[in-house]
């Protein structure tokens, strides 16, 4: 095999950036991330570009921002002809392979089996592809996983469940805490499959090229049917509560749309927790799927030449501000995981600056050797500062400010305060100042002691990003917003 080390993307979908035990989460379970951890640097304030699926992925893919790739909601499919990290490392020399939901394309029954989009990810630069969708989109649309619950006998009992849950919450027939698990065995879960072809894929590479392989684990996105077993780990009463407080007034219009949503008005802190045990449930049974890929890795000999990459696309609001989901700028959804093992490991540290999914696509292409993006604003590679490490003067610091954008509205945020605006007028919706609000109960937007600080951010920074914007993309978006934002989330 070539010089070059391998590099093994890990993504889970909608992972929440506290929710591991290796940042300190008081109860959950996830001894393998711990592991890879415990080996490599955690970048601790690391954020998505999008706190929603099609954008935040996008933005990893290219290197742009939403208001750039104009990839607005989940129904605009990103342009898979523009620049890609995963098309410049096959180019600089790597097998590159995907296993798991990409979600680069509107998933619904009319995209048909993912078979029939290979072009498609080959175009972003994919070599060997074996597509999955996310659990709901598993209810309407084919792929090798319900080709799998098919010749098991498996699938209609699969799609009942996913049918009824959809309709269930749609209705309010049960609450997100009388949600069931799921009715199939632990080990025919879309999360198990996927962990355990990532890990055939590994052991069945005998290519002479350095691979790239993204495993993109479809939970613990909702719905939350972590099996019995695994819920069984976590017992409600030892579950953090966190923010039970309803957001006050000024309420943004996403903000708003989630509570909607979201169905947990009445929740008490009981519910809550019942709630959370399912969620965290899913994240163990994630964490078992990516045990597996750490294994074929060992024993292909592998593990000592690769990267190991551990983020998301977003996180999970979990009841918090009696939210579900995310489509949000508070902390909940926006923060991520970033975990970046080397090549034979490292002493575990941890970095406090700010950073992004578009930094890690950087840090992806510079680990790889490869071409770098042009014409990017606000990208900087964590390469070097993996391996400076912790006794640098460097080992602290991070982007002055990160971006983060969603169905029109663009936010900033310097590690301090956290500004949002409709990206076409400029008009601020929210601010926050996390220094003294961590938990972000007051909406200062309207305070007028923080003009200054409104100005700056939006001067400064967000008039930056916004001369950027893609006015045709937006107006594409506007032009179909009313009919996608009527329709839900589950979709």
């Amino acid at each position: 095999m070539a010089d070059k080390p391998n590099i093994v993307l890990i993504f889970p979908d909608q992972l929440r950036g506290d929710t591991l035990g290796c940042v300190g989460h008081p109860v959950i379970q996830t001894p393998n991330l711990d592991r890879i951890a415990a080996e490599g640097v955690i970048f601790e304030n690391c954020y998505t570009n999008s706190p929603l699926c099609m954008p935040a992925r996008a933005s990893l893919m290219n290197g742009r921002h939403v208001c750039e790739h104009g990839v607005w909601h989940n129904e605009m499919s990103a342009d898979r002809h523009g620049p890609s990290h995963v098309r410049s490392i096959r180019d600089a020399g790597y097998h590159t392979a995907l296993v798991g939901k990409t979600h680069l394309y509107a998933h619904g029954p009319a995209a048909g089996h993912t078979a029939r989009h290979v072009h498609e990810l080959r175009d972003w630069g994919f070599e060997d592809t074996l597509e999955l969708t996310g659990p709901l989109a598993s209810g309407r649309m084919d792929s090798p996983y319900t080709d799998y619950l098919a010749q098991k006998g498996l699938l209609v009992r699969h799609r009942q469940f996913i049918r009824s849950y959809v309709q269930n919450m749609r209705s309010g027939r049960f609450r997100p805490w009388e949600e069931p698990p799921c009715p199939l065995p632990a080990e025919d879960h879309l999360d198990s499959y996927t962990g355990r072809m990532s890990a055939e894929w590994i052991r069945n590479y005998h290519g002479d090229k350095p691979f790239y392989l993204q495993v993109l684990f479809p939970g613990p996105h909702d719905p939350f049917d972590s099996p019995a077993e695994y819920r069984a780990i976590y017992r409600p009463e030892y579950m953090p509560v966190g923010t039970m407080e309803v957001p006050a007034e000024p309420v943004a219009p996403y903000v708003r749309g989630v509570l909607q949503y979201s169905v947990l008005d009445g929740m008490t802190e009981r519910d809550k927790q019942v709630l959370r045990t399912f969620y965290y449930g899913k994240v163990t049974l994630v964490d078992h799927g990516i045990g597996e890929v750490l294994r074929a890795l060992e024993e292909r000999g592998f593990l000592d030449n690769t990267w190991i990459i551990v983020t998301s696309d977003h996180g999970e609001m979990a009841g918090d501000h009696y939210m579900l989901h995310k489509m949000c700028f508070y902390e909940e959804a926006l923060k991520i995981p970033c975990i970046i093992r080397p090549p034979r490991g490292t002493a575990a540290w941890k970095a406090s600056g700010l950073c992004d999914q578009i930094d890690i696509a950087a840090t992806l292409l510079e680990v790889a050797e490869a071409k770098p993006f042009e014409g990017v604003i606000n990208m900087r590679s964590l390469l070097p500062q993996v391996k400076a490490g912790p006794q640098d003067p460097n080992a602290q610091s991070g982007k002055e400010v990160m971006f983060s954008e969603i169905w029109g509205f663009s936010m900033v945020h310097n590690g301090r305060y956290k500004m949002a605006i409709e990206a076409r007028t400029r008009r601020p919706v929210e601010l926050y100042d996390l220094a003294s609000d961590p938990r972000e109960l007051r909406n200062l937007v309207n305070e007028p002691s923080l003009e200054g600080v409104r100005q700056e951010l939006l001067e400064r920074h967000l008039s930056l990003l916004l001369n950027r914007l893609d006015i045709d993309r937006l107006e594409h978006y506007e032009k179909r917003a009313p009919a996608i934002l009527s329709r839900s989330p589950w979709r």
